[in-house]
């Protein structure tokens, strides 16, 4: 429980920052996201930090169960996994991201994918814990 309060304080304060600079400022991340978009280099760049980053997350927390907990499980296993293909093909992860920068929501939509977890992360995390087994 105590590697989940950890990865969760980490994580969570992480993301809904995330997600209100989205909400707050979408035109500038739009901007942001399309430069990055464009650049192989740096589509490849960032799956060199996510894999190890998920890689370490699963390593030391796995949990599969019907709690908050299995949230920073399943955000491992999608850093490894988007890392991976970041690595592997990054032209292709690329022109995908471009595609999705053409759709009218989203911003929003993204926003909405940093903030719920965030804030689940940040609750769960914060909130004063009982001891439980």
């Amino acid at each position: 429980m105590l590697n989940s309060v950890y990865l969760a304080r980490l994580i969570g304060p992480v993301m809904l920052a995330v997600g209100i600079g989205l909400l707050a400022r979408p035109a500038d991340f739009h901007a942001i996201a399309a430069e990055f978009a464009r650049s192989s280099a740096l589509i490849f760049l960032s799956g060199l930090m996510m894999m190890p980053v998920g890689l370490a997350i699963l390593l030391s927390h796995r949990v599969i169960g019907g709690d908050w907990r299995m949230l920073i499980t399943l955000i491992g296993l999608a850093l490894v996994v988007l890392g991976a293909w970041r690595i592997i093909a990054p032209d292709w992860a690329a022109g995908v991201a471009r595609h999705r920068m053409a759709g009218e929501g989203t911003m929003k939509v993204a926003a909405a994918a940093w903030l719920v977890p965030g804030a689940i992360l940040t609750i769960a995390g914060y909130w004063p814990q009982t001891s439980t087994p």
